[in-house]
């Protein structure tokens, strides 16, 4: 018997980089992230500056020598995701949260961190957006949209 599965409407989009845990690996997640954010048609701020914020906090806390750091970007529906992981499980974000996390607080729509597998952890940051009325861009499929703040801890299953 032939079933029929719904077919995805909603183009899933995702981006991923292993960066070094140094400066000028953070400064690359920014600049690359900024690219590929305008070749899926989207504007670049705020989440460059989430982009820039996350990837600075992995390279300046989250470092380990010899270890890289992850910068994943994807679009599912009406929302942006940014993530960015590092291998200092043991540095997470606590309740005074410094100038980077506040940044991030303010600029997303919803952000915490996800526990990985020892020693990793992810922090992550989530930005809605919502469509554009006849975009002058191609491709152009929405702008950022601010919504209530909500941020937490999670522990990946085990």
């Amino acid at each position: 018997m032939k079933q029929n599965s719904p077919e995805l409407h909603t183009p899933v989009r995702n981006f991923s980089l292993q960066l070094s845990a140094t400066p000028r690996g953070a400064r690359l997640a920014r600049l690359l992230a900024a690219e590929q954010l305008r070749s899926w048609g989207l504007p670049l701020d705020p989440a460059r500056q989430v982009v820039a914020e996350l990837s600075t906090n992995a390279a300046t806390h989250g470092r380990t020598p010899g270890r890289d750091f992850r910068l994943l970007l994807y679009v599912v529906a009406d929302t942006l995701r940014v993530e960015v992981t590092d291998t200092r499980a043991d540095r997470l974000p606590t309740a005074r949260l410094g100038l980077g996390l506040l940044l991030v607080d303010a600029l997303a729509d919803r952000w915490g961190v996800t526990r990985g597998l020892p020693p990793r952890k992810t922090v992550w940051a989530e930005l809605d957006l919502a469509p554009e009325p006849e975009s002058a861009c191609s491709g152009g499929t929405g702008a950022f949209l601010p919504s209530s703040k909500d941020h937490k801890v999670e522990s990946s299953p085990p």
